[in-house]
């Protein structure tokens, strides 16, 4: 099984259920709050970790009670910690609305979840990891922790998330191993018209995810592509649920997890992968929270019910 790194942002998330996502002047009715550590990165850590996999972090927090939390509960959960940082300041905090569909709204202060600059990147980061998960991020610090795996020799995957058209990672998708994301993002970066699409832009080299929300997921490798439906489940909260995706597609390629399914060789299954990631996924926006991604048992049970 391989150790796999996760790097980005460690929050504390302040999820608030409410009637409706209210408009402008509007209002809306708070049903149920939960507190507990959130961001991006954090979740896949968190995630793997409960697929009982070797998993660490790369990330920052600051001298608040929050960050001590936030480290505390990952520390819990069996994530390495080794690699986030303690520094002056507030740890970010979001306000995450969801509506009774499961939509979701977010606001959040700056905090520190993005104090790690480029100059902090060191090779003991990923000591004895054998994989790099890279989250929306410092574009720089993102470059200077994919060279230093590079150095290593490590893998890298991407999930670049909500903000990739704000931010300079365009230089930075054909240097990673795999990169993961929404159809939004997708199209935001292949974008029909005026470059090459999903199909030609992947490679051996690269493999590129596209999350499909509800209509599943699908894996271009360059030679070929797979599809996944999906699940028909009822979401409650779609808070972490491309994080735990993210996760479930690690686990059953790099983290080498079947999940009760025997491995059908050296390559990886990316057929497997999709119905594992999906089935992460699935799982995750039945609960509230960003960190409601099941255990290593609940998904294999959850797979082995939905099994062909």
């Amino acid at each position: 099984m391989g150790r796999i790194i996760a790097a980005g942002h460690l929050n504390w998330d302040v999820t608030l259920r409410v009637t409706a996502l209210p408009d402008p002047d509007g209002e809306a009715q708070i049903t149920e709050q939960h507190r507990a550590g959130g961001g991006s990165a954090a979740n896949v850590a968190s995630a793997l970790a409960g697929f009982d996999l070797a998993a660490g972090l790369i990330g920052s927090v600051g001298t608040d009670q929050h960050g001590r939390m936030a480290t505390r509960e990952l520390r819990t959960q069996g994530v390495d910690t080794d690699g986030v940082v303690t520094v002056e300041g507030e740890t970010t905090v979001k306000y995450i609305v969801v509506d009774e569909a499961g939509e979701v709204m977010v606001l959040a202060n700056d905090g520190v979840n993005e104090a790690i600059g480029p100059e902090a990147v060191e090779s003991a980061m990923v000591e004895g990891a054998d994989h790099v998960h890279l989250t929306g991020q410092r574009p720089d610090t993102a470059a200077a922790l994919i060279e230093v795996a590079n150095a290593a020799g490590l893998t890298v995957s991407f999930d670049p998330g909500r903000r990739i058209e704000q931010r300079a990672f365009e230089p930075l998708l054909d240097q990673v191993d795999v990169l993961l994301l929404n159809e939004r993002e997708a199209t935001a970066v292949f974008p029909a018209a005026s470059g090459p699409p999903i199909e030609r832009a992947a490679s051996p080299d690269r493999v590129i995810v596209v999350k499909r929300g509800a209509d599943g997921a699908s894996v271009y490798t360059g030679r070929e592509a797979h599809h996944h439906p999906g699940y028909d489940v009822e979401a409650v909260d779609t808070t972490g649920a491309g994080d735990a995706f993210a996760a479930g597609f690690l686990a059953a390629t790099v983290g080498g997890e079947s999940f009760e399914q025997p491995s059908s060789g050296a390559e990886p299954d990316y057929e497997r992968a999709l119905a594992v990631a999906n089935g992460s996924g699935a799982l995750t926006v039945q609960a509230a929270g960003a960190r409601s991604a099941p255990s290593r048992a609940a998904l294999a049970a959850f797979l082995a019910e939905r099994a062909d």
